[in-house]
């Protein structure tokens, strides 16, 4: 599932997930435009995590607190907690297999 959040209840919704993957986007950047492709490919393909996104433009608090500097740029949670920092495009197969081994 793909879940758009603010940072009003980004606590909340990346804290009831077992394991998410939160990707750190701007509409305005084109990477980020295709990198949302390849996570829509994601989700139709394994329902074993969900997709969270939060628009940094919207939500600048968050973007300070996880210092991001570039876009994309994906974080893997896990029971709450960042265990892993991806940045830059990445394909639906790659993002597959970092998620297999987390």
């Amino acid at each position: 599932m793909i879940i758009h959040t603010d940072e009003n209840s980004f606590e909340k919704v990346v804290g009831n997930k077992k394991i998410c993957l939160v990707d750190f986007f701007a509409t305005w950047c084109g990477p980020c435009r295709m990198l949302g492709q390849e996570l829509e490919k994601v989700e139709k393909q394994t329902n074993d995590f969900d997709i969270v996104k939060i628009d940094i433009d919207e939500n600048p608090n968050l973007a300070n607190e996880f210092k991001i500097d570039v876009v994309p740029t994906m974080y893997v949670f896990k029971d709450g907690k960042p265990v892993k920092k991806l940045q830059g495009y990445m394909q639906k197969a790659e993002i597959i297999e970092i998620m297999k081994e987390i």
